[in-house]
């Protein structure tokens, strides 16, 4: 990747506009979601990727038999959203 500087500015409404360069370069489309970083002086935009469908595939199957395994029940989840959502409120 070649190293290059474009100026771009922030609107009254928080927007920036990520110059078309960089976006045909890192393939950022309408709708496309970005983490945004910061250390204090510095923003780091880093698209995020949806996990392939395979891996959440996986990630399902595992936790489905580690609930079996350790007797997780769906009430237990509801009642555990429950109480978080309860406790929120206050």
């Amino acid at each position: 990747m070649k190293k290059v500087v474009l100026i771009t500015s922030v609107s009254s409404k928080g927007q920036v506009v990520i110059p078309n360069e960089f976006r045909k370069e890192l393939g950022l489309e309408a709708g496309k979601k970005l983490a945004v970083f910061s250390d204090g002086a510095n923003l780091l935009f880093k698209p995020i990727e949806a996990p392939k469908k395979e891996i959440f595939d996986k990630l399902i199957r595992e936790s489905r038999k580690i609930a079996k395994e350790t007797g997780l029940k769906k009430s237990h989840v509801a009642k555990a959203i429950q109480r978080v959502r309860n406790a929120s409120r206050y």
